[in-house]
């Protein structure tokens, strides 16, 4: 009975020896196997989440704009450098819409925003909404007056281009007395520091008499029939000061629509814009402070990727301007647009 028990025995572990080796030769997985293979991807997806791909948010003012369009080309090319993507929005002017653009970026998972406020001071629910979501915010060109709601900001030195436009009207022109118009945009930070640095420069020379100053939201299409206004209000006008180029070319079309061109004496716009230092080259804008668009949204890139990968970055950082005028905008004009 126990050699039957015993043969029977071996017969079925025979078997099952058999029925093994089959199952390997034809390389079905082992339950071992199986675990080994389910783990290989789960490694994968861990060094694949530990180099993944960025994606950042950017929020202009408004891209009608030659400056902003090339500053976004900046921030793009340096991005998608590293392989990243950009997301970029255009609120037109429109705070609502910038902070709802904002809330929707941050829904979207991006690892952090570029900012350039509609309103500096009215974009603060926006920098509170993306500071309690851990999302950092880089501010490019125009400061936002909460500044610390946000990591840093990269700007053009806003105050020196009003500064460099004065200095050339009354040091380098000699033009010490007239009537002055300032084209303004009081809820831009960057175009209220050049507009108020103008205006404090000329203050010493009292001959010097602000005639005007209104808004015009640094657009072009707005900016020529507040000019037309203030023609109508008054007929001896000797210098516009323009917070941007776009402001002063619409300043230049009111005059020529009005026949007033060559009464006014000198006019200056900030950007240094491909239209604005053709009417340099012309003659017919006195002089343009250039910005460095490309430059400054790479600086911000590369700010950005140093506060995500844990190193430390300046709070402010200031580009430099140069005063373009027809003696060296064939030289210097070279700014990036």
């Amino acid at each position: 009975m126990k050699k039957r028990a015993f043969r029977i025995l071996l017969v079925l572990t025979m078997a099952w020896i058999l029925f093994v080796g089959c199952r390997s030769n034809n390389q079905q997985p082992t339950v071992n196997e199986s675990e080994n293979i389910s783990a290989e991807p789960e490694i994968a997806e861990t060094s694949k989440g530990a180099n993944k791909s960025r994606r950042f948010g950017a929020t202009f003012m408004t891209l009608n704009n030659p400056f902003f369009v090339t500053l976004n080309e900046g921030l793009k090319k340096a991005v998608e450098a590293n392989g990243d993507k950009l997301i970029t929005l255009d609120p037109q002017l429109d705070l609502n819409k910038q902070i709802a653009g904002i809330e929707d970026l941050i829904a979207q998972g991006v690892d952090a925003i570029f900012l350039n406020p509609v309103d500096w001071k009215g974009i603060k629910p926006a920098l509170e909404t993306a500071n309690k979501a851990g999302v950092p915010v880089f501010v490019v060109d125009a400061p936002v007056f909460d500044d610390d709601l946000v990591v840093a900001t990269v700007a053009s030195d806003n105050w020196e281009a009003g500064v460099l436009a004065a200095k050339h009207l009354t040091e380098t022109l000699g033009i010490i007395e007239g009537n002055v118009v300032i084209l303004e945009h009081p809820t831009a930070k960057s175009a209220i520091e050049r507009t108020d640095s103008f205006i404090e420069t000329i203050k010493k020379y009292p001959g010097l008499k602000i005639v005007a100053q209104q808004s015009s939201d640094g657009q072009l299409e707005q900016a020529m029939p507040v000019m037309e206004n203030i023609i109508q209000a008054n007929h001896d006008i000797t210098v516009v000061m323009a917070l941007n180029d776009p402001t002063a070319l619409g300043a230049i079309a009111a005059l020529e629509a009005a026949g007033k061109s060559n009464d006014v004496k000198a006019i200056y716009g900030v950007d240094g814009s491909e239209d604005a230092k053709k009417m340099v080259k012309e003659g017919k804008m006195t002089a343009t402070a250039a910005q460095y668009p490309s430059e400054i949204g790479k600086i911000a890139v590369d700010t950005a990727y140093k506060y995500l990968n844990g190193e430390q970055v300046e709070h402010e950082i200031k580009v430099p301007v140069k005063l373009l005028t027809k003696e060296n905008v064939e030289v210097d004009g070279n700014n990036g647009f």
